[in-house]
Parts: C-alpha cells; sequence; structure tokens
C-alpha cells in the first residue's frame, strides 16, 4: 500500500504568524500555490488560502498589512506520512479539503494535494474520485 510520504510535497515553503496577509499573497503568487502554511518554532499553527484571503481578508476591507493571525484557519486536518495514500483522499473528501498538511508531532513535514493524488498513476483514480466528492458536497 502507497503512502503519503511517498508523493507529498516535502519542500514546502511557509509563513510565519509575524508576517503580514499581503507577504502571504505575494508569496501564492511567486510560488503559484493556492494555500501557505503558517509555522511558528517549526511548528504548523495554521493555514492560509487564497480563499481566506478573500473572504477573511479583502472582503472584511482588512489592510494586507493585517497579521496572518488574524486571516489563517487554526483549525486544521493533518496527517502523517506514513498514513496510506488511499486514507488521504478519504480524508481529503471527508472535510472537502484540497490539500492536506503532513506533520509529525506537530512539525510540518510535507503537503499532499489533490494535484499530488492525480499526477499519482496508483491514486489517480482515488484522486477523480476524491474531486468528485468535493466538489458535490460543496456545490450541493
Amino acid at each position: 500500500m502507497q503512502r503519503v510520504k511517498e508523493i507529498m510535497s516535502d519542500n514546502v515553503e511557509y509563513c510565519t504568524p509575524l508576517d503580514n496577509v499581503y507577504e502571504v499573497a505575494v508569496k501564492m503568487k511567486d510560488l503559484n500555490v493556492g494555500a501557505i502554511p503558517i509555522v511558528d518554532e517549526e511548528k504548523l499553527v495554521g493555514m492560509i488560502t487564497d480563499r481566506d484571503l478573500v473572504v477573511r481578508s479583502i472582503a472584511e476591507k482588512k489592510p494586507g498589512s493585517n497579521q496572518v493571525t488574524n486571516v489563517m484557519s487554526d483549525q486544521l486536518i493533518t496527517i502523517n506520512p506514513d498514513t496510506s495514500v488511499n486514507d488521504a483522499a478519504k480524508l481529503m473528501a471527508e472535510h472537502q479539503i484540497r490539500r492536506l498538511p503532513v506533520t509529525e508531532e506537530g512539525r510540518l513535514v510535507g503537503m499532499i494535494s489533490l494535484g499530488d493524488l492525480s499526477l499519482n498513476s496508483k491514486s489517480d483514480e482515488q484522486a477523480g474520485s476524491t474531486l468528485t466528492e468535493i466538489s458535490e458536497d460543496y456545490y450541493g
């Protein structure tokens, strides 16, 4: 059975609680990603998605200098690198998330996304099924 650590991205860029929303947005643009983890002293403490930037920052007319802690999600669903890819896909579908931080003892060690699942031939079918479940629940 294939494990998350075999297909996750392990060179994950992140921001810290000292960064502001503008810095997160620039990093997302430069890296062409839709989510940035927030790490404090090597521990994952939150995540900001492109949707968070729109809904919790721009739509609420908060300035770009606003701290990331005011915009980030801090109730995170995470997974261990030794978890099976199928279990990761099920967790993503169940919680309607497209990116799943991979942690060991609270430390961010990687990220798995629907893209990672779809690029992997062994899990391509699972990725399609997961995306369908996320989309159906989201658009209802």
